[in-house]
């Protein structure tokens, strides 16, 4: 896994497009395309020259991989006319925040509210229906992106545990990203008849401290009024999750 070059620098995702890349960021990652088609592209990767990232995504060998730079690489993955419907969400999120391995194919997450009856043909992608909160997208590399809590959450939710419990725990170790356990539990147990309920809450006891982890769901702390239950399933939308494509 690639270090980070700097923390991620996150903004929330307003409009219908992502903000454009720069032009110091476009040097960075090399795709088919100008100024190299794709077996140029391939050739100098086999010849050291470049350093794969991503599928048809590309850098310099030395070069830091940023979620910045890992949500351009994903990018590339979906089509132009259906990048500014969809959310980069679950492990291809956790991916781009450094905390997966490179996804096999990109877990994208599509509002209900939109209509998707024209993403299905979308190749080498999973969609999943979900409903997002107005916090829930950031805008990273020009892709939109699951944020940080919303993409544990959903891990937590809807992910087997042997992959799901070390991307959590790199999610909750890394400051930059801000994720909090107690916030997680408290927004699993707002979920009233959430079929995959108790499995997450046991992925997250397997996450917490001894001197936390008393019980499935215990926290050591009481809980602030600013993070009620009520204020994190308002935030995250968490009453809407189960709709999957």
């Amino acid at each position: 896994m690639a270090p980070y070059s700097q923390p991620p620098v996150f903004s929330q995702a307003r409009g219908d497009s992502p903000p454009a890349d720069s032009p110091a960021q476009l040097l960075e990652l090399y795709s088919p395309g100008l100024p190299f088609t794709w077996p140029e592209l391939q050739s100098m990767a086999s010849d050291g020259v470049l350093t794969q990232l991503y599928q048809h995504g590309y850098t310099v060998p030395g070069t830091a991989a940023s979620p910045q730079l890992r949500a351009r690489a994903a990018a590339h993955g979906v089509p132009a006319p259906v990048r500014r419907r969809v959310v980069a969400g679950r492990m291809t999120a956790a991916w781009i925040y450094g905390c997966a391995r490179e996804p096999d194919r990109l877990a994208l997450l599509v509002d209900a509210k939109r209509r998707i009856s024209s993403l299905r043909s979308t190749r080498g992608c999973t969609l999943h229906e979900v409903r997002l909160g107005p916090f829930d997208v950031v805008s990273l590399g020009g892709l939109m992106v699951s944020s940080p809590l919303r993409t544990a959450l959903d891990i937590a939710l809807h992910v087997e545990a042997e992959r799901a419990v070390p991307a959590l725990r790199l999610l909750l170790a890394k400051p930059e990203l801000d994720v909090r356990l107690r916030l997680l539990v408290l927004a699993v147990e707002a979920m009233p008849r959430l079929p995959h309920k108790n499995a997450a809450l046991e992925k997250l006891s397997l996450l917490a401290s001894p001197a936390v982890a008393r019980g499935p769901v215990d926290v050591e702390h009481p809980v602030d009024p600013p993070h009620s239950t009520e204020h994190v399933a308002e935030v995250l939308g968490v009453a809407h999750l189960e709709g999957k494509l």
